[in-house]
């Protein structure tokens, strides 16, 4: 059995999109590997997924703003001395 998270009573509509043939040779592969019904069932948990990162990252940046915004410069380079670590820079969205 398959889980998606959508239900069956959920209304569905029906678009057209293009995408590189490489996400496509891969949605086709999780049908086959079982990890999706259908590319459509892949695409919709694809952006299901999306979504929750969405709304992650506004919750993030929320908790940020409350907390007195993001470290400075000197600040991060602190907590990286302490940690042992180095924290991974900002992406810039594409």
């Amino acid at each position: 059995m398959i889980a998606s998270g959508m239900t069956m009573s959920m209304t569905m509509s029906k678009i057209a999109v293009r995408i590189p043939p490489h996400l496509l040779a891969y949605a086709k592969r999780a049908v086959v590997e079982g990890r999706a019904s259908s590319v459509s069932d892949f695409v919709s948990m694809a952006m299901e997924e999306k979504a929750k990162l969405d709304d992650l990252r506004s919750l993030l940046d929320e908790m940020l703003l409350e907390s007195g915004g993001a470290l400075s410069q000197s600040e991060r380079a602190v907590a990286e001395r302490k940690l042992g670590i180095k924290f991974r820079r900002k992406r810039t969205a594409a």
